[in-house]
């Protein structure tokens, strides 16, 4: 496994009023949408944090608040003009399929994710397009750009979720500035995936996580809010 240094290169100072969290802690990933309401919640174990960049761990088969329309279908159940207007509503669900080594910056308008199977193969990464919102006492917030990044272990890429980014603009969900701002920032990623440039030159993709860890937890009154 390639090694470096685990933060992003170019991040800037640590603020010391900033949250930070311990390696071993757990750090909640909130998702917000544009009224500030809350959406999802993902607990990371947190391998490393500097007060900018923040490495988390979520592992397959952990506990998360998800979202879903209300009357429990899934968005891509309703045409595609209807997903950004039906209202949604928060619910108990888990993290399925693969596990995944976040790197959560405030610097940038995405969160790389390395993707892992059940026996720990590397599958790729993804370049998940989102608005940096800043930190809490509990962890990072972010709104999800819809539109993002999947790029193949041999550094191949494709825009995921193109059409849905479009009907979030007319929708009102997002704003044409930040759909071309989440745009430019996945092309910046599309350049060092084709360059082999960190996060996409291998590093951490033979990440094991320590024996005997257990999935992160969420708060209980994170819970209790359902």
């Amino acid at each position: 496994m390639r090694r470096r240094p685990w933060h992003c290169a170019g991040t800037v100072p640590l603020v010391s009023e900033a949250p930070r969290w311990r390696a071993g802690e757990t750090a909640v990933l909130r998702f917000l949408r544009p009224d500030g309401s809350v959406g999802q919640h993902h607990p990371l174990r947190v391998l490393a944090d500097d007060g900018r960049s923040l490495l988390g761990w979520l592992p397959a088969g952990t506990e998360i608040v998800g979202t879903r329309l209300a009357g429990g279908l899934h968005r891509r159940e309703v045409p595609l003009a209807d997903r950004f207007l039906l209202p949604r509503e928060r619910c108990r669900d888990t993290w399925r399929g693969t596990s995944t080594l976040r790197l959560v910056s405030e610097d940038h308008w995405s969160s790389v994710w390395w993707f892992f199977g059940g026996a720990g193969d590397f599958l790729g990464w993804y370049g998940n397009l989102e608005i940096p919102l800043g930190r809490r006492p509990g962890g990072p917030d972010r709104m999800d750009g819809v539109l993002d990044l999947a790029v193949d272990p041999d550094g191949s890429w494709r825009w995921k979720d193109e059409d849905e980014a479009l009907a979030a603009v007319e929708a009102g969900r997002l704003t044409a500035p930040q759909l071309a701002a989440l745009r430019a920032e996945g092309e910046r990623l599309a350049a060092l995936a084709e360059a082999g440039a960190f996060p996409f030159d291998g590093t951490w993709t033979g990440f094991r996580p320590e024996p005997g860890w257990t999935a992160p937890e969420l708060p209980a009154e994170v819970w209790a809010s359902l």
